[in-house]
Formats: structure tokens, sequence, C-alpha cells
């Protein structure tokens, strides 16, 4: 017998519906609004079965035990770590594992902005379910949400948990293109930072990180937007902002800093990238 709700230690906030509608008619709201969110710990029997889906997008984190999510009719597993976005009008079900069902914390949206916020995370009817690499992150965003909801559903309230909701999202988008710790674009990332001052050739780094230069290219493209130069120039372009704005070296010494050993080249490449030289940058009055 699945429990609807009636969990020990649970929190768990549904704003009135009415409270949403005139939510839904206001500037910021009406492009996203939190309708529901809370915390189930342990929760045994807890299920939901939506043959038709849900008049919101769902937002689920489990923080421990397991369970399990039916969209289309295909079963995806559950367990610590993972994000269910359950986009709205999805026919799905899902249910907390008997033997150590999980913990979640869950909110629902609904806002003109929702479905772009969900498709921005790579999940969908065919990817429900997203291995987060910050879990931690995820929970103490919903867990701002809820304590938004729990002191009331006045505007300011809703405010309040209407921007970290759209913290969450963007929060489980940028786990989803953050590297994994060791795999081959995260030990690139990491050997270019450290090489700042030296060349590096795309061939040697694929190489060294164990893949095609063209595969590494597709996977910087993913994670950053650009290929493998673009990091490399924006990795130095941000260094020599640093070194103009923190420190009176001369501009040769920051271009070899940067490894350029032309400073006139790389003088001409900071105009080309910032729109002044980089000593009308250093005369900018910053903040």
């Amino acid at each position: 017998m699945a429990l609807a709700d009636g969990f020990p230690g649970e929190r768990f906030e549904i704003v009135p519906r009415p409270v949403v509608v005139d939510a839904l008619a206001r500037p910021v709201t009406r492009r996203l609004v939190v309708t529901d969110a809370g915390y189930f710990p342990a929760a045994a029997g807890h299920a939901r079965s939506r043959p038709t889906g849900a008049h919101e997008d769902i937002v689920m984190i489990c923080t421990a035990g397991s369970g399990g999510v039916v969209v289309d009719g295909v079963e995806f597993a559950v367990s610590p770590g993972c994000a269910v976005l359950l986009p709205r009008g999805i026919p799905h079900s899902y249910r907390a594992a008997a033997s150590e069902p999980w913990t979640i914390w869950w909110c629902h949206l609904r806002g003109t902005d929702a479905p772009e916020l969900v498709a921005a995370t790579g999940a969908g009817a065919s990817r429900p379910v997203l291995i987060l690499r910050q879990p931690g992150a995820a929970v103490a965003l919903i867990d701002e949400i809820v304590g938004h909801l729990e002191r009331g559903h006045g505007p300011a309230n809703l405010l309040g948990s209407t921007g970290a909701a759209f913290k969450l999202f963007t929060q489980l988008a940028i786990d989803q293109l953050l590297p994994e710790r060791g795999d081959p674009v995260e030990r690139a990332m990491a050997y270019l930072a450290d090489r700042l001052d030296s060349p590096v050739r795309v061939d040697d780094l694929a190489a060294l990180v164990g893949v095609s230069a063209s595969h590494l290219g597709a996977l910087f493209r993913r994670a950053t937007g650009g290929g493998v130069l673009a990091y490399q120039t924006s990795l130095r372009m941000t260094r020599a902002r640093s070194l103009l704005d923190r420190t009176g070296l001369p501009v040769a010494e920051v271009a070899r800093a940067v490894g350029h050993d032309d400073p006139l080249y790389f003088s001409r490449h900071f105009r080309d990238r910032h729109g002044v030289s980089p000593t009308e940058y250093r005369a900018i009055h910053k903040g």
C-alpha cells in the first residue's frame, strides 16, 4: 500500500492554487513559481502514478536509499546523487525501494521559463534521471526553497523561492556540463591551467589524456562552448587581467607570463578581445 505522505521528520509546503494563479500573473514569478516543495526522509511506501502527467515540472534529488521512476514504459533506477526531472504532461510513475526507501528533496514548478530551464539540464522523457557531480549544491537550494515557503506564501516569500529555483536549474545544468574528476577534459583543463606561460599543442594534449584530438575538441565544445585553444586563450586572458589589475608588472612581463614572447602581438590580441590595450585596461577604474 503506497503512502501519500506522513514520513517522520518530513517537511513540505503546498502553495494554495489561487496564490499560484496570482503569482503566474505577476512579473518575475510568471516566469517561474514553485507550487510545492518538500523533504521526505526514508520515505517508506512513497509512490506516485500520474497516467496523464503532472500540471507542473517536477524535480527530485535523492540523497539516500533508492527507488525508481517509469516514463514511457521504461524504468530508470534512482540512487543517492541522482536528480529526477519530469517535464509537465509526461505520463510517469515513481516509487521508493521497499528495502531501503529513498530520502528525497523535491519541488514542483510552473511558469513560462520552466520548460526551457528543464531542457537546459539535458533531462527529458527519454532521460529523466541525471547523475549529479555536486548533489549537495542542489539540495541546499531546495532546502532554501522550502525555507522561503515555510515562512509564508506572500509575494516576498514566493519571489525568494523563485530566485532559488532559477539557481537550482542553473546548478543542475552546470553540473551536467562540468567534467568529472579525472576524466580527459578535467585533466586537460588542469594541464592547461598549470602551463599558461608555455605553448601546448592540441595533439600532444590529446595524447597526454588518452583521446584523439578531434574527440578532445568535441569534449571541450560540450563543456565550454568552444575548442581547446579558445579555452586556453580564455585562461590566459583571465590571468593577464589579474596581473594587470593586481601587479605593477610591465606589459612585456605580463605577456611572457601568459605565453606570449612578443608583447606587441599580445597587446594586439588583448585589444581584439577587450576593445582596449593592456595599458588602457590597467588605467580603467574597476568596481
